[in-house]
């Protein structure tokens, strides 16, 4: 089931589309595939504009409010565009004691981006969370799934300058 996504009026052929209706096509259609779907759906596009979730909302035989329902009830997905590289930064108790909330300063100055917010390159998405359980590293951030501990303001430029 191609999608136009270009806008061009042509019936285009989207390989994201594609690896995603296989996806798709490789599970019983309904309720119980919605999740590791909506998975894929994101990993693919990176976030799940409204396009993509009635997408998946007619491949799957369900309602687009249940998708939609879905998508914004899980913290993990996302109806806006992240960056490529995403910083988490870890607001717990033992990492906000130590720091974390210098950090999140320093990271929003050096992404020019407030937290929860995305870079206008795409290049960076700035999140936070109550606990990675690496309160001996405090205060941590990770990047990528890259933890990275004891992170002080003065060392966020050169974390950055690893992910281009």
């Amino acid at each position: 089931m191609a999608k136009d996504t270009c806008g061009c009026g042509e019936r285009c052929v989207s390989p994201l589309y594609e690896e995603l209706d296989a996806f798709i096509a490789a599970r019983p259609r309904g309720r119980d595939a919605l999740i590791p779907v909506l998975h894929k759906a994101q990993a693919l596009f990176g976030y799940l504009p409204a396009e993509v979730q009635s997408h998946v909302a007619r491949a799957l035989d369900l309602p687009v409010s249940d998708v939609y329902g879905v998508v914004t009830f899980y913290h993990y997905f996302t109806m806006t565009p992240r960056g490529r590289h995403t910083v988490n930064v870890c607001l717990g108790t033992a990492c906000y004691v130590r720091g974390a909330k210098k950090v999140v300063e320093a990271l929003c100055a050096a992404l020019k981006i407030d937290m929860g917010g995305t870079t206008a390159d795409r290049r960076f998405s700035l999140t936070s969370q109550r606990c990675f359980g690496a309160c001996g590293l405090a205060p941590v951030i990770m990047i990528n799934g890259d933890v990275h501990g004891r992170v002080t303001s003065k060392k966020i430029a050169g974390l950055l300058a690893r992910y281009t």
